[in-house]
């Protein structure tokens, strides 16, 4: 991986720790609405963490491949990703 692991591994715990604490209001009969909150906020720090690993991968990986002529299967790979992204 390429991109910056302490920024990445934080940005994943922190997650982890949101759903840690979802699953506790889950137990605890908590207000709907607050658990949808808690979901999309866990949600959005894990679309950070992937932004974060996909920026770099194109930074690096993907610009390697584009100097070496060699872009194609870098190409198919980010595609196939969007298509998952925009799903």
């Amino acid at each position: 991986m390429q991109a910056d692991k302490k920024k990445v591994e934080k940005l994943v715990k922190t997650a982890r720790g949101q759903l840690d604490g979802i699953l506790r209001m889950i137990e605890q009969d908590r207000y709907c609405v607050d658990i949808s909150n808690q979901i999309l906020a866990a949600q959005a720090v894990l679309t950070r963490a992937n932004k974060e690993i996909l920026k770099a991968h194109m930074e690096k990986c993907v610009e390697h491949a584009v100097q070496a002529g060699d872009s194609h299967e870098k190409m198919t790979e980010l595609m196939a990703l969007l298509d998952k992204i925009m799903k």
